[in-house]
């Protein structure tokens, strides 16, 4: 019989005998666990803790493995009551009768039929005293390291960690734990805890060092990292830095590490360790839907350049194929950047693109090539603004044209989802605003445009999704004919109103003639449900409107479609299989399928 707090000096060396004894097979051996007194958390901790429980599941473990992990489970058990608050628990853990603790090193049964553990855990403790000191300015505890709540272990260690992490948030970047007094009361089950805190000095940010094998110069990874040499510590600073450099893609691994003493001048260097990831990533993509055709696509992509972690990426695209869609469409692109250019958090990039796009009321040969900067804001939000000119060939309703225009793209993105392929909570809402002029022929005016997403999830697990998704957009100041057809707007498809036609609504010119609007709404609804086996169903309504004028009015038309899908969850993204129909006169008589990776949305 062991009390809490008991440690086990003779585990070690038992373990070090086993090693030389003769190792016999364990045959059949039952474990039980017994913590009458426990609750389902509790004897839940318990069982996930014992070595006893982990070895008996081996086919190969042995009595002498079986009786060392039995030794050692009597302080693991005993911790595993003190993260909980019981400080007056008894363990018993017996071999054939046995206990454990009274059965010598050598000479140990060669078979074990039967252990049981048992834990008594008593009555749960409470803190009588719960202070830290010295504190820094605005630091919060934990609510429940107080006098009165339950004096769990894991609550006087996270309650320390504020203690010490308040302290670096200051600067002190070397404060640490000066000494301790924990007592425990058994007459009234009882806790005091008392922790002394050492702030010790206020540190500024030193030199960044880089080790590692990298391709990137040293010089551009401190320009990347951007840690502000001089200014006082912060860890957010260090998480920030970290940060920078991940995101660049150009490394598998990043861990910056303080020193361990600063120097005379109250400066602590850091350490940035880094390891290279492949340089070159080709990647392929598919879609299918009845109306569209395949779409297949791929990319080439080289994430350090010329050894400042440049990124380059060639993509192409063919859409429409087999469709009846129009024709075949074509895209290639080029696009090169450059991260931490003008501060560390802002990038600038240069792209060129051609395309070709057939499609069922225009066609719309075009080259435009941009130039412009990115912005990190935070960890979920980023905005890019370019400038940019694009020159369209274009046959449609209205005619034969050529247009050039000048543009000025601007975008602002704020993501909260949780996956960007399968969100299940978080929002997403993109804003972007393009002023345009015009070069030659054409109108000038603005193109504005939002994407709104919410996720939330139903129930304790969440597992039942309910997704939604507004999109607008308007065109000022230009008429039809004075822009690209595809800066206008048409609903129908898999990325507006599923069910409907691809881009079967826009403007009707009369005479069986149609181009885009001047303004659009669609909004989107998913109910998005868990199956077996890494199945999902999906139920889902769309609906879309195009309008004549800038801001619709009474000048445009509705269209919605409904349906059922069915995704399959790959690990890396959903399979997903959409099958929609018209809300109107074709309702249940026509229908769309659509096929893909990640959700709709």
């Amino acid at each position: 019989m062991y009390l809490a707090g008991h440690l086990i000096r003779t585990s070690v060396v038992a373990v070090a005998l086993a090693v030389l004894t003769t190792v016999a097979p364990l045959g059949a051996a039952e474990v039980t666990l017994l913590a009458p007194a426990a609750g389902d958390s509790l004897r839940q901790a318990l069982r996930a803790s014992s070595r006893t429980i982990t070895a008996a599941g081996r086919e190969t473990a042995s009595a002498q493995d079986l009786l060392a992990a039995a030794r050692a489970d009597y302080a693991r058990l005993v911790n595993t009551l003190y993260d909980a608050g019981f400080y007056g628990g008894v363990v018993n853990i017996r071999v054939d009768g046995r206990e454990v603790a009274e059965i010598p090193p050598l000479g140990g049964p060669e078979r074990i039929g039967r252990i049981t553990i048992e834990v008594k855990a008593g009555t749960p403790f409470t803190f009588s005293t719960a202070r830290i000191r010295p504190r820094a300015p605005e630091t919060e505890l934990p609510e429940a390291f107080a006098p009165g709540r339950r004096a769990d272990a894991t609550v006087i260690r996270d309650a320390t960690r504020a203690g010490i992490d308040g302290w670096r948030a200051h600067g002190h970047a070397k404060a640490d734990v000066a000494s301790q007094r924990i007592t425990a009361d058994h007459s009234n089950d009882s806790l005091a805890a008392e922790i002394m805190l050492a702030p010790g000095p206020r540190l500024s940010f030193g030199t960044l060092t880089v080790e590692g094998d990298s391709r990137v110069r040293p010089e551009r990874i401190r320009e990347i990292a951007g840690l502000p040499t001089g200014e006082v510590y912060s860890p957010e600073q260090m998480r920030r830095a970290a940060e920078r450099l991940r995101r660049t893609g150009v490394f598998s691994s990043v861990v910056l590490t303080e020193a361990e003493t600063p120097t005379a001048d109250a400066r602590l260097g850091v350490t940035a360790e880094v390891s290279d990831a492949k340089p070159r990533r080709i990647g392929f993509g598919g879609e299918l839907a009845s109306r569209e055709g395949l779409a297949v696509s791929g990319f080439w992509l080289h994430r350090n350049l010329l050894g400042g972690a440049e990124r380059v990426r060639v993509e192409g695209e063919i859409g429409g194929i087999g469709g009846d869609s129009g024709g075949t469409d074509y895209s290639l692109s080029a696009r090169i950047s450059r991260p931490a250019t003008f501060s560390p958090d802002t990038g600038v990039f240069a792209e060129a693109r051609l395309e070709e796009r057939d499609e069922p009321d225009y066609r719309d040969r075009s080259f435009q090539v941009e130039g412009g900067l990115s912005r990190i804001f935070s960890e979920r939000l980023s905005g890019e603004a370019a400038v940019a000119y694009r020159f369209s060939d274009i046959d449609d309703a209205l005619g034969s044209r050529s247009l050039g225009h000048l543009l000025l793209p601007a975008e602002i993105t704020r993501d909260t989802r949780d996956s960007p392929l399968d969100a299940a909570a978080g929002n997403f809402l993109e804003v972007s605003a393009t002023p345009f002029a015009a070069v030659g022929d054409g109108d000038s005016g603005a193109r504005l445009h939002l994407d709104a997403r919410v996720y939330r999830g139903l129930g304790q697990d969440g597992g039942t999704v309910l997704a939604a998704r507004a999109q607008a957009g308007t065109v000022l100041g230009a008429g039809l004919a004075g822009v690209p057809p595809e800066m206008l707007f048409f609903s129908g498809g898999a990325g507006t109103v599923r069910g409907q036609p691809y881009q079967s609504l826009g403007v009707d010119l009369g005479g069986g003639r149609q181009t885009g609007g001047r303004s659009f709404l669609a909004v989107s609804l998913e109910t998005r449900l868990p199956l077996q086996g890494g199945f999902g169903a999906v139920a889902f309504a769309d609906t879309g409107f195009v309008g004549r004028d800038s801001w619709g009015g009474g000048n445009g038309e509705w269209h919605s479609g409904a349906g059922l899908g069915l995704r399959y969850d790959t690990g890396v993204g959903p399979i997903r299989l959409d099958v929609a129909t018209p809300l109107d006169g074709d309702a249940g008589e026509d229908f769309e399928l659509y096929v893909g990776i990640g959700q709709a949305f």
